[in-house]
C-alpha cells in the first residue's frame, strides 16, 4: 500500500514558514540541493527543473502531491497554475474554484474531507504521496501519515507557520535514519511507531 509522506523543512523550533510563508531565512547549500535533486527530485517544481538539470527525470520517491491552499498559492502568485505538472496535483481548499473560477485542469481540489481523498489515493496503485504542507492540512491528516522526512535547518524563526497546527494529539513516530549537511541541516527520516 502506498504512504503518506510529510516530506517538510522546518526551523528548529518547529516552524515551516514564517508569519508573511517566508521560507527565505533557511541556509541552504548546493550540497544539500544537488542531494535533493537526486534523492527527492520530483519535490523541485516544475517550472525550475529544467534549470535545475532535471527536466526529463523521473519521479524517485512519490507520484503525487497533496498540498493546502497556502502552498499552493505562492505558484498562483508567479502565475504558475500547475507547479507539479510532473505529478498528480491535489489541493485541500474550501475557497479555491468556489467563486466558479476555473482552475489548472492538472489540479484536483479537495473541497472536504481530505483523509477520505488520502485514504482513497493510498488504495491505488504507485509510488508514495508527498503531504507537501501546510501546517492544518498537515494536523488533519495526522492520522493517515506514514513517514515524515523532516529537513531541520539550523535556526530559529520565533514564530510562524508550526509543522502541525491543530488540535493537541500526541502521536508517535520512530527516527529511522538521518543524514547531516554542511549546512548545519540535518534530514531524518521518522516512521509511525506501531501501536500496541
Amino acid at each position: 500500500m502506498r504512504k503518506l509522506v510529510y516530506y517538510v523543512g522546518v526551523s528548529l523550533d518547529g516552524y515551516i514558514a514564517g508569519p508573511a510563508d517566508e521560507v527565505d531565512f533557511y541556509p541552504l547549500s548546493d550540497a544539500m540541493a544537488a542531494w535533493i535533486n537526486t534523492h527527492y527530485p520530483e519535490t523541485v517544481p516544475t517550472h525550475l527543473r529544467a534549470q535545475a538539470g532535471l527536466a526529463d527525470t523521473p519521479n524517485h520517491a512519490f507520484d503525487t502531491v497533496i498540498m493546502g491552499r497556502r502552498t499552493y498559492e505562492p505558484a498562483l502568485a508567479v502565475d504558475v497554475t500547475s507547479p507539479y505538472a510532473h505529478l498528480r496535483q491535489l489541493v485541500v481548499s474550501s475557497i479555491l474554484g468556489s467563486d466558479g473560477a476555473a482552475l489548472d485542469p492538472a489540479v484536483e481540489v479537495v473541497s472536504d474531507d481530505p483523509i477520505a481523498a488520502v485514504r482513497g489515493l493510498k488504495a491505488e496503485d504507485g509510488l508514495d504521496i508527498w503531504l507537501a504542507g501546510g501546517g492544518k492540512l498537515a494536523a488533519a491528516l495526522l492520522p493517515e501519515i506514514d513517514e515524515l522526512i523532516v529537513k531541520q535547518y539550523p535556526v530559529v524563526a520565533g514564530t510562524g507557520l508550526p509543522a502541525f497546527a491543530g488540535a493537541f494529539r500526541p502521536t508517535a513516530f520512530s527516527p529511522a535514519r538521518s543524514e547531516s549537511f554542511d549546512n548545519g541541516a540535518r534530514v531524518t527520516w521518522f516512521e509511525r511507531t506501531p501501536q500496541s
